[in-house]
């Protein structure tokens, strides 16, 4: 039987098992899928039980996307350009870091049919999935990218990789902004409140968060009431399943009805 993770730390809120193996019983496949809280200390020991076979693939989670990166034998395009895994396999006798969030953003933008071209995007944070998001906003031509993080040394560090990134004081979200993202972890417990003024920001926005569970967030639930459009990351999260499903077991699984129900 084949057996892939889930890491992260948190872990409890990801519903990448319910999903995996919703496919994995759907495409009848001898396999299972898990989810395991690590610490740090724990990484290298896990990525060799996939060179072991003990392990056939592991997705990567908050907040060990670029943390496994040492571990690796080798990165595809997409994960050396973005400094960033959320993939991991094992490819002639090599352990492979790939990047499936880069499509998974942008392939969860166009089921929504919201287009980015030429619009001012702003985002909160510069963890792991940030590049991710910047690689696919260039791709699909977003006119300028701003960049707002607590700590300014983690914005400065993505703008050395980023240099079209504008980067302004943690909060201070320009009010000519088409399109906030939170990319931070603030809503994964229902009491996290991210520190802005959303009337300054104004309404008709389009806010994006790329955290899926809870399916509202606190940050979602004010910019709603204020009059702007609101979309989590549960077709983000999604499409990046899609295609890590498809790369370890050589199967495309159907994205219907019925898979984006099962995680309401």
């Amino acid at each position: 039987m084949k057996k892939y993770l889930v890491i992260g730390n948190p872990i409890e809120h990801s519903l990448s098992p319910k999903l995996h193996n919703y496919w994995i019983k759907k495409n009848q496949l001898n396999a299972i899928y898990d989810k395991k809280l690590v610490n740090e200390n724990e990484i290298k020991n896990i990525i060799e039980e996939i060179k072991n076979e003990k392990i056939n693939g592991i997705n990567v989670t908050v907040p060990f996307k670029k943390i496994v990166i040492p571990y690796l034998d080798k990165l595809s395009f997409e994960a050396d350009k973005s400094q960033s895994v959320n993939t991991i396999y094992m490819e002639n006798n090599k352990i492979i870091g790939h990047n499936t969030d880069i499509a998974g953003f942008e392939l969860g933008l166009k089921h929504i049919n919201y287009d980015v071209k030429d619009k001012k995007i702003c985002i909160l944070g510069a963890g792991g999935v940030v590049s991710s998001i910047i690689i696919a906003l260039n791709k699909m031509k977003a006119s300028n990218i701003i960049l707002c993080n607590r700590t300014k040394k983690k914005a400065d560090d993505l703008k050395f990789f980023f240099k079209e990134l504008e980067i302004v004081e943690w909060a201070n979200v320009p009010k000519d902004t088409d399109m906030i993202i939170n990319a931070t972890s603030l809503g994964l417990k229902n009491d996290d409140n991210i520190n802005l003024d959303y009337k300054k920001i104004g309404s008709n926005k389009f806010f994006y968060d790329v955290i899926y569970n809870p399916k509202q967030t606190n940050f979602l639930k004010k910019a709603n009431s204020l009059g702007n459009k609101t979309e989590n990351g549960k077709m983000m999260f999604i499409y990046q399943a899609h295609q890590s499903f498809t790369l370890w077991n050589k199967i495309i699984p159907k994205i219907d009805k019925e898979t984006i129900k099962l995680l309401d």
